[in-house]
């Protein structure tokens, strides 16, 4: 399974200004990239939230400048789907209206198509009836046209390159496991060799890993091999995988640390409990209580001991307590 949505709109939100090299370099030139871009993605969701047009994928809106001083709205959409959508351009349409009726502004739509189908090309939303008219256009690119550059997607240093190599090896034999686990390692083996910044390397190495997604039996399988490789090929690079694990461990020793201290404040509270209600003959119990890890039972010793009338009512919570309350 493929995760395509979470992955390009990252991508966008770090690379803004590469995706639209990479993919629009009209639209990039014209962009007064000096004085820096806003997003607006809280106010996308706002103009289209309420809109009845099917799932959105990957979307954004941003403000930005253009070299000639103006100021402009600027939506990029990027659709991925692996079939044909009746609605596409509509919904294009939709979207562009209604940014534009909000900020009364140019807007300009573009739209990336990552599905598996050639010929599929939405591009234009109209229609002409007894004289009313409307026509709408945007441009688009498809991710399959970009196949036949494999080698410089291979060798860039640019991070939408990577990116676009990662989602075309998804699109190759989808339902073949091990011919998608070769590719995997293909694609994440590429980054080493681009001349890229660590950083760039290892926020890459998260999105692909991300969206080329192994079946669950493959994936520790993956992450050795990889791992693997990283010693031998002397890589300093410390990757998700690892950073991963890394951080599993210190959130199972961060939940083990405040299991440890909830336990201790219960064995305090049962034992001032014990000292309260019985006196020295309950404290005589406290040393096999304290043998207890369970903090669901260390409760409700200490919920009984507030309503028990005789030590038994406590021996009855553990019955099968090695050297204990019987």
């Amino acid at each position: 399974m493929s995760v395509y949505d979470g992955p390009w709109k990252e991508t966008m939100d770090r690379w803004l200004e590469a995706f639209l090299a990479f993919f629009f370099p009209d639209a990039h030139r014209a962009i007064d990239w000096d004085r820096g871009w806003e997003s607006l993605d809280g106010e996308l969701r706002q103009v289209t939230g309420d809109a009845e047009l099917g799932e959105r994928r990957a979307d954004k809106l941003v403000k930005v400048w253009r070299r000639d001083g103006e100021e402009t709205w600027l939506l990029i959409h990027i659709e991925v789907q692996s079939q044909h959508e009746t609605d596409f351009a509509r919904r294009m349409f939709v979207y562009h209206y209604r940014i534009f009726d909000r900020y009364n502004r140019q807007v300009v739509s573009v739209a990336v198509l990552g599905d598996d189908h050639p010929n599929w090309r939405p591009d234009r939303f109209g229609y002409d009836l007894w004289g009313c008219e409307l026509g709408f256009r945007f441009p688009i690119v498809k991710l399959l046209d970009f196949a036949r550059l494999r080698l410089t997607l291979e060798t860039s240093p640019d991070p939408i390159s990577a990116i676009v190599l990662a989602h075309l090896a998804t699109l190759e034999k989808p339902n073949d496991d091990e011919s998608r686990f070769a590719r995997k390692r293909l694609v994440m083996r590429s980054l080493y060799d681009r001349g890229m910044t660590k950083q760039m390397v290892l926020e890459l190495f998260r999105l692909i890993d991300w969206m080329m997604t192994l079946p669950e039996a493959l994936e520790p399988l993956f992450e050795q091999e990889h791992l693997e490789w990283e010693k031998e090929k002397q890589m300093p690079y410390v990757t998700p995988f690892e950073r991963r694990a890394l951080e599993e461990g210190r959130a199972q020793g961060r939940a083990e640390g405040q299991a440890e201290g909830l336990r201790q404040g219960l064995l305090e509270a049962i034992e001032l409990g014990l000292k309260l209600r019985f006196g020295a003959e309950g404290l005589q119990c406290l040393p096999a209580i304290q043998q207890l890890v369970d903090v669901d039972i260390l409760r409700r010793i200490k919920q009984a001991i507030e309503t028990a009338t005789t030590l038994d009512d406590i021996r009855r919570l553990l019955p099968e307590l090695p050297g204990g309350l019987t």
